[in-house]
């Protein structure tokens, strides 16, 4: 392929481009400096422990959970060791199917999530939500669903899926 062949960005273009990547690298930052200063848990570590709290049982399985917080297995495996050894969560072999884990979330997880989301959801409102409005920020979920099809074709992350992989609600 010859760079004749390229569609190269224009003008505008490029710089809507930037600005996309300078807030996939501001806005992690932003969430994570947030929830470690109010309630020493990262951004990820907060999500491991939101969307336990979302079930019933506050119990999801190890490859659900990772769809769910759109992470791979050794990575969230990582961080479960590190809030099993906070007490805020614990494994235990699953009901359904003894060879696999399931993650539960305790009643000092359920503590942490409940006393950290008012602060995590003011900063992710401030920062994304009333930033751009009400109107835009329904464009903006029908833009991130077009360009996640695109990057998880198979739909195994939670983001177009709920962690137990069924079509979310439209």
């Amino acid at each position: 392929m010859t760079t004749d062949d390229v569609p190269w960005l224009d003008g505008e273009q490029v710089r809507v481009w930037i600005r996309l990547v300078a807030v996939m690298e501001l806005l992690p930052a932003a969430l994570d400096q947030q929830l470690q200063r109010d309630s020493d848990l990262t951004h990820f570590d907060y999500m491991v422990i939101a969307m336990l709290s979302e079930r019933d049982d506050r119990t999801l399985r190890m490859t659900a959970l990772s769809a769910a917080t759109n992470s791979s297995l050794p990575r969230l495996s990582h961080v479960v060791t590190r809030l099993e050894k906070r007490g805020l969560v614990s494994r235990c072999p699953s009901t359904d199917d003894r060879r696999a884990t399931d993650v539960r979330l305790t009643d000092a997880g359920w503590e942490a999530v409940v006393a950290a989301a008012p602060g995590h959801v003011r900063n992710a409102r401030h920062l994304v939500v009333d930033a751009i409005g009400e109107d835009r920020f329904r464009q903006l979920d029908a833009d991130l669903r077009a360009m996640l099809r695109r990057l998880d074709p198979e739909g195994r992350l939670a983001a177009l899926t709920d962690p137990d992989g069924r079509p979310p609600v439209q």
